[in-house]
């Protein structure tokens, strides 16, 4: 078995250390000496109200500590990784509460075997010392159709539990009170997950294994696998597949989705998520509700409840009115509680109509203006180059790390493909060249996006009086000077510059009466092709590559490479239209 790798001074210290290191940032928590219990600095505060005490094994992290503050939890009680807590800690973070003087106390365990056991047994324990002591059990789980003997499991729904119970207690209601509300909140409630992947505890190697293509369903928070496997599929599919059986009439732990229904939606990274994943979760879960008629009164998308580092999501939705709603809102300290929208996220306007651009312009056409079917076919000519190249200028990218290089081509060229089939050509030179920097940089993006932008927008100047040979050598230097102006890099710093200025050089032959054109481009094709095969060779000093080992840059440059592409793909379009 291959144990997983995990950043940890020791496996049976990690986490006592992990709650340290929360304490030591948070000076609004402080520890129990002799224990892993975690308690709100201001113990004093609580005289008079309810106590919260969580808790339960680590691995779950913000859960439970991140909890901890004024409005929610008092404390909490952490056993080691995916391990109940000890009673006599439990025992002890009671005893500490009830000595601040706290107006009873109420224990909020996830319904697992191991926390009822020990949260239970450390409550009659302290009972018998006289405290006033209650237990809530929450069991969200949605998973399994049929009602199983131990009940539903404890997920992150435990976390809006966690919120009600501490805007209770904060306002001062009995402890009678928050049971009674609490309780009832839990009845409303469902949680379900999936995964992409398994989880490990430290120590240890994965606690399942998946195929790439598959993902697991209905799991739970300690790594155990869930009730069913699937293919993987978009984002959407599997959004609707969770929402169905969370809602689905024939399951015994469903959430009344009925047309109507108000929720409060949780959207949790199970740990190794990205957020970039989980605002596409996000979005689908809201449209899917709102297509359903469900109204989400309030949304969380963050990381709330892990299992460590597994690649997933779960979805909560509490089904709630104004006065639970009222509760959700209110304030807290504790860390791990987002900065909440007090407003319902259906039925607002989320799109902003952008504003209208300024009059255009017209220029003058000046004279030497290329024909539009030709400046058509020159085009048509880059993109498919850039659409041919794609893998190759990925493969060649991955060298710097992230591999895109070939794919941001590829949209800038289906872009433009999209533009040539449903618009006329602008008839000015300068109006296409500022046509297709506004293209780029708003389908290209990232920094090729800009830098083609630059170079375009620049480029057009010279050519809004002339289009001769002459004035398009002037917009090649134009378009690089700016380039250099704002991207910072140089010939000889590994980039696209190192092909455009090799060729720019060549381009200035143009400047001359009766320059020819189409032989003086064909050198300046060569030299770029050959700068850009240089650029294997050259250490980089400029863009992301700048900061990987030369050692490890032992092919070219795809900017210069895809930019050396582009001005052979311009003759080749000119080429067979001549003569």
């Amino acid at each position: 078995m291959q144990v997983s790798k995990k950043l940890v001074n020791s496996v049976p210290g990690c986490a006592d250390d992990a709650l340290a290191g929360l304490v030591a940032c948070n000076p609004a928590i402080q520890l129990l000496q002799g224990h892993q219990v975690a308690l709100r600095s201001d113990l004093e505060n609580i005289r008079g109200r309810v106590a919260l005490l969580s808790g339960g094994g680590s691995g779950h992290e913000p859960a439970h500590a991140g909890y901890i503050g004024k409005g929610m939890l008092t404390g909490v009680v952490a056993g080691a990784v995916f391990t109940s807590p000890a009673v006599g800690s439990i025992l002890a973070a009671i005893r500490a509460v009830t000595q601040a003087g706290s107006a009873g106390t109420l224990l909020i365990v996830k319904n697992y075997t191991g926390d009822r056991l020990n949260f239970g047994l450390a409550l009659e324990r302290a009972r018998a010392e006289g405290a006033d002591v209650q237990m809530v059990v929450v069991g969200d789980d949605s998973a399994f159709t049929t009602q199983k003997k131990a009940g539903r499991r404890g997920l992150c729904g435990t976390v809006l539990i966690h919120k009600v119970a501490g805007a209770l207690a904060e306002a001062g209601a009995s402890l009678e009170k928050v049971v009674h509300r609490v309780k009832a909140a839990a009845g409303a409630m469902g949680t379900l997950g999936v995964s992409l992947s398994p989880c490990s505890v430290p120590g240890s190697g994965p606690t399942f294994q998946l195929a790439q293509d598959e993902l697991e369903l209905g799991l739970g928070i300690h790594g155990e696998a869930g009730v069913r496997r699937m293919k993987m599929v978009p984002a959407d599919e599997i959004v609707k597949t969770m929402l169905d059986h969370m809602s689905s009439s024939s399951n015994a732990s469903r959430v009344a989705l009925e047309p109507g229904a108000s929720v409060v939606l949780v959207v949790n990274n199970l740990g190794g998520l990205s957020f970039l994943e989980l605002g596409v979760v996000a979005g689908a879960a809201v449209h899917c509700l709102e297509d359903r008629g469900v109204c989400v009164a309030r949304a969380l998308v963050g990381t709330f409840m892990t299992a460590l580092e597994m690649a997933g999501v779960s979805l909560t939705l509490l089904l709630a009115d104004d006065d639970l709603l009222g509760l959700i809102d209110a304030e807290t300290t504790a860390v791990a509680w987002p900065n909440l929208a007090r407003v319902p996220v259906t039925g607002r306007s989320r799109v902003l109509a952008a504003p209208e651009e300024g009059p255009k312009v017209e220029e003058p056409i000046p004279a030497g203006a290329p024909a539009s079917q030709r400046v058509q076919l020159v085009l048509e000519r880059v993109c498919s180059t850039l659409l041919g190249l794609q893998e190759e200028l990925n493969e060649l990218d991955r060298a710097a790390g992230d591999g895109d290089c070939g794919s941001t081509h590829a949209r800038a060229a289906r872009a433009i493909q999209e533009w040539l089939n449903s618009t006329p050509l602008p008839a000015r030179p300068s109006q296409l060249l500022s046509t297709l920097a506004r293209l780029l940089l708003e389908k290209m993006g990232g920094s090729s996006g800009a830098l083609y932008g630059l170079f375009l927008t620049a480029a057009a100047q010279p050519l809004q009086s002339h289009s001769d040979p002459a004035a398009w050598a002037a917009a090649m230097e134009a378009g690089i000077e700016a380039m250099q102006r704002y991207g910072g890099a140089a010939p000889g710093d590994r980039t696209m510059l190192d092909s455009l200025c090799a060729a720019a050089e060549e381009l200035r032959a143009l400047q001359a009466p009766g320059a020819d054109l189409l032989p003086v481009l064909a050198k300046a094709v060569q030299s770029a092709e050959a700068a850009a095969e240089s650029t294997k060779n050259m250490e980089a000093g400029a863009g992301r590559a700048s900061y990987i080992s030369s050692a490890c840059l032992e092919l070219p440059d795809p900017g210069a490479v895809a930019a050396a592409a582009v001005l052979r793909a311009v003759l080749e379009g000119l080429q067979s239209q001549s003569g």
